[in-house]
């Protein structure tokens, strides 16, 4: 007998191959100088296949554990966009922002293996650990001098919008859904992680 796969197992499949597919044709996640103005800033975080998927991830989490994992977002975002364009940075930090969107999904299937029941406390601190990664790459990019301002208010701005609108989104359907979307999420993340990888061995 031929074994056959679910309409949700194909989903799950196709999805995951056209998001390896994008992340893998982005060489390696490698981030540049972004150029200034509101519009180049609100463009930035979701032109990079990366940053999409870890916002999405956001919401995820927020749907299915708290709303509040949105303020956690929030205060990564601002810590680590302000530690990057002061220059902070850490060794291998491709890598931890891709990995930072597998696991935010891990921690979106454990809340729904555990109907929620993750403490806010972890869950948050681990939600703004990701984004603070993510935000110190952004931090690193910005514009400097007079353009920065509006960059970073389109930045923010498309951040919220993209994070905010999966979470009002995923909250309205069935968690069904959510589960294959984090799962989808983490092995996206994964595969962000492998071309992350291929790039610190260049």
């Amino acid at each position: 007998m031929t074994p056959t796969l679910s309409p949700r197992s194909l989903t799950l499949l196709g999805g995951t191959s056209a998001l390896a597919l994008l992340l893998l044709g982005q060489p390696a996640q490698a981030h540049q100088l972004a150029g200034g103005g509101l519009a180049s800033g609100f463009l930035h975080p979701i032109s990079g296949a990366d940053h999409l998927l870890l916002l999405i991830a956001v919401g995820a989490a927020a749907s299915q554990l708290s709303s509040q994992l949105l303020l956690w977002a929030l205060a990564g975002a601002v810590a680590g966009g302000v530690a990057g364009a002061l220059g902070a940075s850490v060794p291998g930090l491709e890598l931890l922002a891709a990995l930072a969107i597998a696991a935010v999904a891990l921690l979106v299937l454990r809340g729904v293996r555990s109907h929620g029941a993750t403490p806010q406390a972890v869950g948050g601190g681990l939600v703004a650990a990701a984004v603070a990664s993510h935000a110190m790459l952004h931090g690193l990019e910005a514009p400097a001098a007079g353009a920065a301002l509006g960059w970073w208010v389109g930045a923010l701005g498309a951040s919220v919008l993209v994070s905010g609108g999966s979470f009002l989104a995923l909250g309205r359907m069935p968690q069904a859904w959510t589960r294959a979307l984090a799962l989808l999420l983490a092995l996206s993340g994964g595969v962000a992680s492998l071309g992350a990888l291929g790039l610190l061995a260049r």
